[in-house]
């Protein structure tokens, strides 16, 4: 049991964030992110994430003080809403409830990844990375091993015992499963290097379909243990980033206890494919993918990946609600491709915050010129800054980028 000291720091936090979470304007954004996930947006939607912690101690807010690990991590949850909430709010909905992770155990596909790592501030958990390829010939095939998921229900009970008894009066205590990330390249990534990776698509690239089959045959054993075992999460608050509140889902027949795939968001992308033909993306990614996007209500599709120029096979992906449209992408173009259909998932760049001076005005042209361009095409649109790597220990800047940001939305 954490001691006195700890309790009286995450309750103080926890009311904080309680009496946030109460205030109707929370229920306001969760209604403008139906809508906009319903493709009728009232206005376009603001959010911020993955965001430089490390830099953004204004103030000493971010400090923590408490001792047991378990009660550190509730505190820096609930200190980093408290900030976020007083800070760079934008559409952020704060939840009257606090998530406890399930005691889910899953052994992996069995590789352990081999890299080199190069770091520029030790502060931050951004670094860099050199991959060792593992996979050159058909028998390496042999390391990749079938996922097993198991449940640790001791330790859950414990885990919501304790929740139960911290934050009793307060917030809800929700117990949460596996919120599924599938992607099919960026585990491939890390056990080849993407160089080498990219050459064997053309070298050998009857070993990658192998190696994709494998995978994706593993994926879908894993959702179906997940779902046989009642350990998927329930319908999320977030999906990569983004709201993800919709009146869609769960699917008819949802049973809270056995959630399943086709009752929760999830999200795909290849952002290792950039470079590859439309051709071949089909053949490597959408066919693979779409057999895992299949199963579940809705998709967010894409991250760091242009995909102005692949939206024809974007759209063969089964169940793609959320498009997104990264620094690299043509925006013309891709508004143009992607209409009334999808969301436009626009990823403003980062760089305008992490350059050597800070220009609001840079920074409200980009968002205007994004604007603009969706109510050309009609495009339901969200703004969607992320990977904040840097702001040059000016948080500042980032305040201001959210300020304009919804001076841009709602304008």
């Amino acid at each position: 049991m954490p001691n006195k000291h700890d309790i009286a720091i995450v309750r103080d936090l926890a009311a904080q964030v309680a009496e946030i979470a109460a205030l109707p304007v929370q229920e306001t954004k969760r209604g403008l992110w139906r809508k906009l996930n319903g493709l009728e947006p009232q206005r376009p939607m603001v959010m911020i994430d993955q965001v430089c912690w490390n830099e953004m101690n204004t103030g000493d807010e971010l400090t923590p003080h408490c001792t047991d690990p378990e009660c550190q991590g509730y505190e820096q949850y609930l200190r980093r809403t408290l900030y976020r909430w007083k800070r760079f709010p934008v559409d952020m909905v704060v939840e009257p409830f606090i998530r406890v992770p399930k005691a889910v155990q899953n052994t992996g596909f069995g590789i352990v990844v081999q890299e080199e790592t190069a770091v520029t501030d030790p502060a931050n958990q951004v670094v860099g990375h050199k991959f060792v390829n593992q996979f050159r010939a058909e028998d390496d095939l042999e390391k990749v091993r079938m996922p097993r998921i198991t449940h640790d229900t001791a330790e859950t009970a414990r885990r919501q015992a304790g929740a139960c008894e911290l934050f009793d009066g307060l917030l809800e205590v929700r117990l949460w499963g596996a919120d599924p990330y599938l992607s099919l390249w960026d585990p491939i990534s890390t056990w080849m290097g993407v160089e080498n990776a990219l050459y064997a698509l053309v070298d050998t690239p009857d070993l990658m379909h192998k190696m994709l089959g494998r995978l994706t045959d593993g994926y879908m054993s894993m959702l179906d243990q997940l779902e046989q075992q009642g350990l998927l999460c329930q319908p999320q608050s977030l999906i990569h980033c983004t709201g993800a509140y919709t009146d869609e889902l769960p699917a008819p027949g949802f049973n809270p206890d056995k959630p399943r795939a086709k009752d929760i968001w999830m999200f795909g992308l290849a952002q290792m494919l950039s470079t590859v033909s439309p051709a071949m993306f089909q053949e490597f990614e959408v066919d693979y993918a779409s057999r895992i996007c299949r199963r579940f209500g809705l998709v967010y599709y894409g991250c760091c990946d242009p995909l102005d120029r692949k939206m024809k096979q974007v759209r063969m992906i089964p169940n793609v609600r959320k498009v997104s449209m990264s620094p690299w992408a043509d925006e013309h173009r891709g508004a143009a491709e992607i209409g009334r259909d999808f969301v436009y998932s626009r990823k403003p760049n980062p760089a305008l915050l992490a350059a050597g001076g800070f220009d609001p005005d840079c920074v409200r042209n980009d968002l205007l010129a994004t604007k603009n361009i969706c109510q050309r095409h009609s495009c339901p649109l969200e703004y969607i800054l992320k990977d904040i790597s840097t702001v040059r220990y000016q948080p500042q800047r980032l305040f201001d980028w959210a300020r304009i940001a919804m001076e841009v939305a709602c304008g």
